[in-house]
């Protein structure tokens, strides 16, 4: 740090972002990305779009807003891409959220959280999960706070009924709720919907997991139509032409060929259920998750011990230090093929401990 950084950051602890190793060839379970490529669609038109780069992206990023509106059946002005859904959710809680109107959300859960709280100086208040991890919704029932809820959660992956997230949303009806929804279409129902019955509902998701694009950098949030010009009056104060014209693009025809996607989205619960199993009769204690990870724990050794085991043989998972978790790792779903030599390998790693 340097005697020039201000005060006001001093005690700031910043997001810790899973590891991009370039040494070694890893199997690489650690950050949900996708195990499958974009569409060949979505590469044909990003290279085209390459041939503009001399060009500033549209700040109104019109395509990809109408064919977000046409997939979820809303209005154009009801929809607001930037970049990543990190930007959204800094979006929204900068616009809504401060020393008036704290925010809470749960204390096991998206990292980013609590970070863009402190640097935004807003107060905020984490709730605990209960015993078995799973979120209480009557925790959240009138209390007139802005909420911030990831569904499904992470690290857990676990999910709130749609109803449960209604109930949250109508029982708050003068503070703003954020549901960031960054892992619903593995297995989840989207609250989108939800967004034309309550004007103090954020829905935010991304491209980075079931649309193969974590390295485009590329979300969007769905609400009522004063909400996002609330966000875009931020949008515009900060970075206007925040979402390149090459993640644009692959966001549009990325929706134009949603059935690829959906088909690998279902392809990874498949192997999803697999791995549970898997480890399941290897002795370990899954959560439930309709998320593409799963979060596993096993009596026989520590968290670190088993990461730390399986990194040296060349696969990556994300193990988390906070002391409620310690002891789990999350593990991204690959290929069959990736989450068989997985299996095999916490066989070998289970066989020598013993």
């Amino acid at each position: 740090m340097s005697r020039f950084f201000s005060k006001k950051y001093s005690a700031l602890v910043p997001y810790t972002p899973g590891e991009q190793p370039k040494d070694v060839k890893y199997i690489k379970l650690n950050t949900n990305e996708s195990p499958y490529p974009p569409s060949k669609g979505v590469l044909e038109a990003v290279t085209k779009e390459a041939g503009w780069l001399q060009l500033y992206s549209d700040p109104e990023c019109s395509l990809l807003h109408k064919e977000l509106s046409t997939l979820y059946n809303v209005e154009k002005n009801q929809v607001l891409a930037t970049n990543g859904s990190d930007e959204i959710l800094n979006f929204a809680f900068m616009a809504f959220s401060d020393k008036e109107n704290p925010i809470v959300f749960p204390d096991i859960t998206y990292g980013f959280y609590p970070v863009f709280a402190e640097i935004n100086n807003i107060p905020y208040e984490k709730i605990p999960l209960k015993e078995d991890f799973s979120i209480d919704v009557n925790d959240y029932i009138g209390i007139n706070k802005n909420i911030v809820i990831a569904n499904p959660n992470a690290p857990t992956g676990m999910y709130l009924e749609l109803c449960d997230i209604e109930r949250i949303v109508k029982s708050n009806p003068d503070n703003v709720v954020i549901i960031d929804e960054a892992y619903i279409d593995f297995g989840g129902e989207s609250a989108i919907p939800l967004t034309k019955k309550y004007d103090n509902l954020i829905v935010t998701r991304t491209f980075s997991k079931s649309y193969s694009m974590a390295g485009a950098r590329l979300g969007f949030g769905v609400a009522n139509e004063s909400l996002i010009a609330d966000m875009n009056t931020i949008k515009y104060s900060t970075n206007p032409y925040n979402v390149n014209r090459m993640s644009q693009m692959a966001g549009a025809f990325a929706i134009r060929e949603n059935d690829y996607y959906m088909s690998n989205c279902a392809e990874i619960i498949k192997t999803r259920e697999y791995t549970k199993n898997a480890l399941e009769k290897l002795g370990f204690y899954v959560l439930p998750s309709k998320a593409n990870f799963v979060f596993a724990k096993c009596d026989k050794l520590s968290g670190e011990e088993l990461y730390l085991e399986l990194k040296s043989r060349g696969i990556l998972v994300r193990h988390f230090t906070s002391e409620r978790i310690k002891d789990f790792n999350r593990v991204t779903i690959g290929t069959m093929e990736q989450m068989e030599t997985l299996i095999k390998e916490i066989k070998n790693i289970l066989e020598e401990k013993r």
